[in-house]
């Protein structure tokens, strides 16, 4: 397994339920978590409610508020990881650098960082929706400042910032949080914004001790959840379903209204006019990640928040330079300038992920646009699956949706032992008629990312202007593909080609 984050802890607990023990988790960092860990900025916490961000195994009644803190998110995760015994099947610091498929041994090699060579009979990447944090922010001279510079996935909380002349650059989700919880301690803070971010208020509060009460009794959560759940799939199956002739002018109204009405919110919530009229999208609802916060547009009140939306010339070693030729002195530099994600052509590098007859994932992904079987697995890559591939995001909480993919690549997996066999490939054309499935119904997705809303900048929407993020069938459907789908859309060989056996230990 490569990665010990919700999408990898949960295949370890599938893998186990299995009754397969026989896999290490090689994870980059050195705790599990993924995201949770890496990132520990000021201000953190989910953007869902905490009882919809959970496993489905391992039920929180005890969540400590509503939209839970980071370090509590965080605590989650390892401690379900302990419990069920995948903490100590993760080799930390482990970077794997790159997949190579032997085909006399029908394993998989992986070379990691360090020099050292794992080899495996089956792989389940859960390397996550986030890949990496964006090496180049896209900005000339961005090495060139000689203050302090903060990353959330590389906070120094030791710094002290009070008083500070702070600049922040983005507005994305993280951005939303880290800027109102620095804003009463900073001496200054410049907040520059490409694209206006919308940010509705974030009903949070501690929860008390009746509602956890009731929380523990059972089904409850499981309940709340599948409320939840049932509107996202409603919501999906409109778009999916909905003839385009009736769907384009209900998409164009639906936008309309929604930004008017914005507009009248964030002019109600922010005291300047002008600042207030840069805050407010001009694009819909939807087309890019809406952010949850009751502080964020409310900071712009501070005296001391300025917002900047001219565009930025470069960094310099003293601030941030815009195309007025206004400089703008800085002593912390916070770049919140977003991550690669699963999404996008560009993540995946050649020569990263080879298989069977030298395809490459990375050629494949750019020649050919992103594609996977249910999302999981790829032709020309035997032995392996992904939990967050094309087409895998199905509206909901992120574990509800890995607990699926990690079904699916046990299953394939449990299949390939039963049989005897060394070796499982989904068959092409079943992955080509599933994709032209998918794509078909994921066209009211692409008119309101894509055309509609075609101009603004989005991980929703990639390189190649098509909307592989989000899985149109919703997540009932997924979950009766994961359970229900023929075991012999594989394709199985069995060990006869083997001369010798191969110890797996990535995943087995």
């Amino acid at each position: 397994m490569i990665g010990a984050g919700p999408g990898g802890i949960a295949a370890g607990v599938k893998l186990r339920a299995a009754g397969i023990d026989d896999f290490v988790v090689l994870e980059r960092a050195d705790d599990v978590g993924g995201s949770w860990h890496e990132n520990d900025y000021p201000g953190i916490a989910v953007d869902i409610p905490s009882t919809t961000y959970q496993y489905s195994f391992a039920r929180n009644p005890n969540w400590s508020r509503f939209f839970a803190y980071g370090p509590e998110v965080k605590e989650y995760h390892a401690e379900v990881a302990r419990r069920y015994g995948v903490y100590e099947r993760v080799r930390f610091n482990a970077n794997v650098d790159s997949e190579v498929w032997n085909p006399d041994l029908h394993c998989w090699e992986l070379n990691l960082s360090s020099g050292d060579t794992v080899t495996a009979r089956f792989v389940i990447s859960a390397v996550g929706a986030f890949v990496r944090p964006k090496g180049d922010v896209g900005i000339p001279g961005a090495d060139a400042f000689r203050g302090k510079v903060q990353r959330p996935t590389d906070w120094d909380h030791d710094y002290d910032m009070a008083g500070k002349s702070v600049a922040i650059i983005g507005t994305g989700a993280s951005a939303v949080q880290i800027i109102p919880a620095i804003a009463p301690d900073v001496g200054e803070l410049t907040v520059f914004q490409r694209t206006p971010v919308w940010s509705v208020p974030k009903p949070d509060f501690a929860v008390p001790e009746a509602m956890k009460k009731f929380l523990a009794v059972p089904g409850t959560s499981a309940a709340l959840n599948g409320v939840a759940f049932v509107l996202v799939d409603v919501l999906l199956r409109f778009v999916s379903k909905t003839p385009m002739p009736v769907f384009k002018p209900l998409a164009d109204r639906f936008d309309k209204w929604s930004i008017a009405g914005y507009r009248r919110y964030v002019r109600w919530v922010v005291k300047d006019a002008e600042t207030a009229a840069k805050l407010t999208p001009d694009f819909g609802l939807l087309a890019k990640r809406p952010t949850m916060s009751s502080h964020y547009l409310s900071a712009y009140n501070r005296p001391n928040v300025h917002l900047v939306t001219e565009p930025i010339e470069k960094i310099t070693p003293t601030g941030v330079k815009t195309r007025d030729s206004v400089l703008h002195k800085a002593d912390v530099l916070v770049l919140a300038t977003g991550y690669e994600v699963f999404s996008d052509p560009e993540t995946y590098v050649p020569g990263t992920v080879v298989g069977r007859d030298g395809f490459d994932l990375a050629k494949f992904y750019n020649d050919e646009g992103l594609r996977a079987y249910q999302s999981v697995s790829v032709p020309g890559l035997p032995n392996r699956w992904t939990l967050v591939g094309p087409y895998s995001w199905s509206g909901t909480g992120w574990h509800a949706f890995v607990e699926v993919t990690a079904d699916h690549a046990v299953r394939a997996i449990g299949e390939t032992k039963r049989r005897r066999a060394v070796v499982c490939e989904v068959r092409r054309e079943v992955a080509d008629a599933y994709h032209r499935a998918v794509h078909a119904s994921a066209e009211g997705v692409r008119y309101y990312l894509c055309e509609l809303n075609g101009d603004v900048p989005t991980y929703y929407r990639n390189s190649q202007r098509d909307s592989t993020y989000i899985r149109p069938e919703g997540f009932f459907a997924a979950r009766k593909q994961t359970r229900e789908f023929p075991l012999d859309d594989y394709r199985y060989e069995t060990a006869d080609a083997l001369e010798r056996p191969v110890r797996a230990e990535t995943a087995v």
